[in-house]
């Protein structure tokens, strides 16, 4: 399941860049902020500490494969490379002169940007976290958990009995993979995001589309014929209301996933502006008076952060849990008398 996360992540996770904010002159908190919470192709940690990433660019069937390093001067300037340049975030081909062509069919980017290379390490400490945790059950099976396989267990526990169990049904087990996968995959984000330096991988309307887009798909394809049953004909409703309807359930069927990469898309993002906008009162107010209660805010909104970076993983998964449980159920057989014989769980 993480491969598939990884796979998809790589080739279908869209760009959202900023152009980085212009050295000296008067702060621009706008700029600031849109250029930490998007994509680049670039990872600034902090002042000096710049990691420059891959760019993979293919080109009428060609593959060009060089560091975006290339496309900054000493000033850390965007300056054209051979044949490219960042134009607006985006990557385009450009002419002697430096100025962008109009024509950039058969330009694919593939860069790893510091969204991709984000997921990659969150991806890895996943894979190195639930490893050890796997080992040590192989290792000393029966036994009492410890060490980091005691603090995994209750959550792992939690999401199985109270999430999967309680709104799927008997037919838990087949989405567990899913749902532990998704849950920890938010949950380790949203936390990397919050670090000095870190990514707005959770905060990227791509990455939470791909999410709420499994969890469609996996929800359409889960469907049992009461499912469908309940779109096509619903029980207690007049036929001549069906071409109205067909509609509206279909309609439900999209809106579900939608309000998924929404919230979670919404919610990250808002956390990681309204901090660095309480950091950017200082620069703004220019006051010994403003730092320390910005400061003491910034601080607060980061602990409530780290307890939303929770409760928005949860709301994922319970709310995926919630769909695949309305796609199995098997529902009430109603007769012309309004007698059910009662629903198979």
């Amino acid at each position: 399941m993480k491969r598939l996360f990884v796979l998809l992540f790589s080739f279908l996770t869209l760009t959202a860049y900023a152009d980085a904010p212009v050295e000296g002159g008067k702060f621009q908190p706008g700029e600031m902020i849109t250029h930490h919470i998007a994509d680049d192709y670039t990872w600034h940690f902090a002042d000096g500490v710049v990691l420059y990433l891959p760019v993979i660019l293919v080109d009428n069937g060609g593959f060009n494969v060089f560091s975006s390093h290339n496309f900054y001067d000493e000033n850390h300037e965007t300056v054209p490379y051979n044949g490219y340049a960042i134009e607006h975030g985006h990557i385009v081909r450009v002419n002697e002169a430096g100025e962008p062509l109009e024509n950039h069919a058969d330009l694919y980017d593939f860069s790893i940007t510091k969204n991709v290379a984000s997921m990659f390490v969150s991806v890895a400490l996943l894979f190195i976290v639930f490893f050890i945790i796997a080992a040590r059950y192989k290792k000393n099976p029966g036994r009492a958990p410890s060490g980091i396989q005691s603090f995994f267990e209750p959550i792992i526990i939690f999401v199985r009995d109270e999430i999967a169990k309680a709104n799927i049904g008997p037919k838990y087990e087949r989405y567990m993979p899913y749902l532990l996968t998704v849950f920890f995959f938010i949950w380790f984000n949203n936390l990397l995001g919050l670090m000095p330096g870190g990514a707005n991988l959770t905060g990227n309307i791509a990455v939470t589309l791909v999410l709420a887009l499994i969890t469609l798909l996996i929800t359409v394809f889960s469907g049992n014929k009461s499912y469908w049953k309940h779109i096509f004909a619903t029980p207690g409703v007049p036929a001549w209301l069906a071409p109205i309807m067909i509609p509206v359930e279909l309609i439900g069927i999209l809106t579900k996933p939608f309000s998924l990469m929404i919230r979670l898309f919404a919610n990250i993002t808002a956390g990681h502006i309204i901090i660095l906008s309480l950091f950017s009162l200082i620069f703004i107010f220019e006051s010994v008076a403003v730092g320390p209660l910005s400061v003491a805010f910034a601080i607060f909104m980061n602990f409530l952060e780290l307890f939303v970076a929770l409760l928005q993983a949860y709301i994922f998964t319970l709310l995926s849990a919630m769909y695949f449980g309305g796609a199995v159920e098997e529902h009430d057989h109603v007769d012309d008398m309004g007698h059910g014989d009662g629903a198979h769980h």
